[in-house]
């Protein structure tokens, strides 16, 4: 219910700076969404597990879904068109998607991305499906991003003020406001999961899957650019 506070109108300029959102919000006007809304996943039988799998054990659940959207892509790839957040958030310093090992050991690499970057992980899988069927951003992405924002931001306000000053109570609204915005966080993440899932098994099983020759390498297709902290 909460969410309904948040506007659904389609993301501003100002909103669309971040390389993340940016990225997400590109094909803005193309009419295709995501067959499962991600305020609806829990409400899918098939997602409901890989919501709840996602959040028991991140780590794995995002090696699995990278490589089967990796797969559904350019059938037979296995990890060869791997790129640490497959390069759609660029990188920092002398850490660059596909120079900083991710193409030799892949399997280690998006282990460490997932652990170290959960959420530009969860987007950039998102990311490689909604890339190939040019699939813009529904009401609930766009109320779930502004909701996760402002969680994100209030969160921290909370810790600096509580490294500010000597309130017992100031620190305790601190810790509560970071375990939500934490939860909400997982959460989002969780739907994110299932719904790439879920979408990869419909196309999969109404032929929409592309046949390798038609399929270009990932790393030619990817937009470069740096780091935000919407989902």
């Amino acid at each position: 219910m909460c969410l309904l506070c948040f506007s659904d109108k389609p993301l501003g300029p100002d909103e669309k700076k971040g390389a993340r959102v940016e990225a997400m919000g590109q094909y803005d006007g193309s009419g295709e969404t995501f067959d499962v809304p991600l305020c609806k996943v829990w409400c899918c039988h098939e997602s409901c597990g890989c919501c709840l799998g996602t959040m028991l054990c991140y780590c794995c659940s995002q090696m699995y879904v990278r490589h089967k959207a990796l797969n559904h892509v350019n059938p037979g790839s296995g990890w060869s068109d791997y790129q640490c957040c497959q390069g759609y958030f660029g990188g920092c310093c002398c850490l660059q998607p596909g120079k900083c090992g991710d193409k030799q050991c892949p399997v280690p690499c998006m282990c460490l991305e997932s652990c170290c970057c959960p959420g530009l992980a969860v987007s950039a899988t998102s990311m490689v499906i909604r890339q190939k069927y040019q699939l813009e951003l529904d009401k609930d992405d766009i109320r779930l991003i502004r909701c996760t924002n402002c969680l994100q931001i209030l969160a921290c306000c909370c810790y600096i003020v509580a490294c500010l000053t000597d309130c017992d109570a100031i620190d305790i609204a601190a810790r509560v406001t970071g375990c939500l915005a934490d939860a909400v966080f997982c959460s989002v993440a969780g739907c994110m999961t299932a719904q790439v899932n879920h979408e990869i098994n419909l196309r999969d099983g109404g032929g929409g899957g592309p046949s390798a020759p038609q399929t270009e390498m990932i790393e030619d297709r990817q937009p470069q650019g740096g780091f935000a902290a919407a989902l």
